[in-house]
């Protein structure tokens, strides 16, 4: 069931065609499930445990909140595109259209966590969304937010897909910093994956600019064996990230706890 808090232009923060286009190769690729099991493995450090209720805010495809759901936390989602929440909709789903850029509405239900993975990095503002985050949280509460990293990785890819800008750790810190919410502990993830994307950088890069029509041209779903390689690498570097013992990655994630 999908009920609406506030309607925003979707294609403004990522092309509705693009998310609509890219769903069934998002759900088999091996990085979105990676993403997913990380971000469950968190939640479980941190002690937020089923049926705590987790908000995925900027669901999108699905794949985060079909986690959640499966290890059988009480989980909503919310998205600004109305039509991948048509697409994922079923009866025992709840999804909320939401627009980041404006105030959520009052007498809203607050959550135990929510995970904003990939989100903020799409918005002009991203102060301005850390505290509407902070909104949806019991004071205690913990937001999970993941965003690109190394802003000289910073390519076609990012801008087809709607991103403003990659961060460092002290960049994301101070997105932080007045949003309601303690000083977020900030980790690398993806580090196997920077010397191949700075590889196929270098190449783009030497070669005349062809730019691929939609983000469907970049996402491809890699052939066998590679997706058992990554997610064996994935599973290799999960502790290490969660123990913040890698010094580099192609994202950051900030574990922020809402202030009482």
């Amino acid at each position: 069931m999908i009920v609406t808090w506030s309607k925003g232009p979707a294609d403004d923060n990522m092309p509705e065609a693009i998310i609509v286009e890219t769903l069934g190769k998002v759900h088999r690729h091996p990085w979105w499930h990676a993403r997913a099991k990380l971000a469950l493995a968190v939640l479980k450090n941190r002690g937020i445990t089923p049926p705590a209720s987790i908000l995925d805010v900027g669901c999108g495809w699905g794949v985060n909140l079909q986690a959640v759901e499966d290890a059988g936390y009480r989980a909503s989602g919310t998205d600004i595109s109305r039509q991948i929440l048509e697409l994922i909709d079923r009866p025992d789903r709840r999804l909320i259209e939401a627009d980041l850029n404006q105030p959520p509405p009052g007498g809203r239900e607050l959550h135990d966590g929510l995970l904003a993975l990939d989100v903020i990095e799409h918005l002009d503002d991203d102060r301005a969304a850390v505290g509407a985050l902070a909104k949806l949280l019991k004071p205690g509460g913990l937001a999970v937010v993941s965003v690109p990293a190394l802003p000289e990785l910073f390519s076609e890819f990012d801008r087809i897909q709607g991103h403003r800008r990659r961060y460092l750790p002290e960049t994301l810190r101070m997105v932080f910093a007045g949003s309601g919410f303690e000083s977020p502990e900030i980790f690398w993830w993806g580090a196997w994956m920077v010397p191949i994307l700075r590889r196929m950088r270098e190449g783009r890069d030497s070669k005349p600019v062809v730019r691929p029509k939609t983000y469907a041209d970049y996402l491809q779903v890699p052939r066998w064996p590679l997706p058992w390689l990554m997610n064996l690498a994935f599973a290799w570097e999960q502790n290490l990230a969660l123990n913040g013992r890698l010094t580099t990655g192609t994202s950051l994630v900030a574990l922020a706890v809402r202030s009482s």
